[in-house]
């Protein structure tokens, strides 16, 4: 088979592996559409993620779709359409029941956490437990079956801020991520939601997608104290303080962006003056099952994925993935 890896910072390959063997409990998946995410474009341009350093050939990868090859049990036929929960939990942890996500000790697939790393999905064959795999509903495509994992994360971030029923939402940064907590805030009730980003083009998608107001950084003054939640989207300081200022007294702030692993310089006075709840968002429990319920809905969420290329291009496409202004979400074709 085919895999793409990452050797090192700008060096990944189109390799010949040898095809997985499927051990009892687990499934072998042949992977059709592979997102690039945030993750991997760390991965990839600076053969790192925050502390995550590959220290061995890493295929990424965690945002799939495909169908199956290759089930021993017999329950899943060949060619029987799928995505794939990317997370092995670790165990059981007193005070944790609800929150499977955050108990120490699990992994991800496409992850250099863990030694060895795990491997990712951009490969011809996959090897997940059987556990791990979802079936897709009837007539859901499979590009668009491709977004579960993000509008899991998502659909987790909004889960966070409580009924956001007729409630005003401000969401910082209007990368993918944040075109889809866009889409899962309307969905949820939200009554009006504004947006702000560097760029125009992703503004353009945060509209199309239900965003009313949008906000251009660094030429646009974002109300103060306009918002009941804010979800902060880019990850950046900057704009962790614009969140605390833009969100309304006794309100609320998701970070959903993923801060880097160091020192940041952000004010956090209103914090306290305002009396804010600041609520961290990592990946997401069971969410992803509600994300294949609301991709069969609709093919509104069509709008996200900006580009598909072969992942024999792999260069190319991580290249235009890291251009906010040219593309959104961009898919590997294997």
């Amino acid at each position: 088979m085919k895999a793409l890896v990452i050797h090192a910072a700008e060096d990944i390959r189109w390799e010949d592996r040898d095809d997985p063997q499927p051990a009892e409990g687990e499934v072998r998946l042949r992977v059709r559409f592979v997102g690039i995410c945030g993750s991997d474009l760390h991965y990839y341009f600076h053969g790192a993620n925050g502390e995550y350093t590959i220290r061995e050939p890493l295929t990424p990868g965690h945002e799939l779709s495909g169908v199956v090859d290759l089930d021993p049990s017999g329950r899943l036929a060949p060619g029987t359409p799928v995505t794939v929960h990317p997370a092995r939990h670790g165990a059981d942890v007193p005070g944790l029941e609800e929150h499977p996500h955050l108990r120490p000790g699990g992994d991800y697939l496409g992850s250099a956490a863990t030694t060895p790393h795990r491997q990712g999905a951009a490969a011809e064959h996959l090897i997940v437990a059987e556990h791990m795999v979802r079936t897709l509903p009837d007539g859901l495509p499979l590009e668009r079956a491709a977004l579960a994992e993000p509008l899991a994360v998502a659909l987790h971030a909004v889960s966070l801020a409580g009924d956001i029923r007729g409630r005003r939402v401000f969401v910082a940064g209007a990368g993918p991520i944040g075109l889809l907590v866009v889409a899962a805030a309307r969905r949820a009730g939200a009554a009006d939601i504004a947006a702000s980003d560097l760029r125009p083009e992703p503004l353009a998608r945060a509209v199309a997608l239900g965003a009313g107001d949008t906000f251009l950084i660094g030429r646009d003054a974002v109300v103060d104290e306009s918002a009941d939640v804010v979800f902060e989207c880019s990850g950046a300081a900057p704009s962790l303080t614009q969140a605390l200022r833009t969100v309304r007294r006794a309100g609320t702030v998701v970070q959903v962006g993923m801060l880097p692993n160091e020192k940041i310089r952000a004010n956090l006075a209103p914090l306290l003056a305002k009396e804010v709840a600041l609520h961290g968002a990592f990946r997401f429990s069971d969410e992803i099952d509600d994300a294949i319920a609301y991709l069969a809905e609709t093919d509104a969420l069509d709008a996200v994925v900006s580009h598909v290329l072969p992942a024999s291009d792999a260069a190319g496409a991580f290249e235009i993935a890291r251009d906010s202004s040219a593309s959104a979400k961009v898919l590997l074709a294997l």
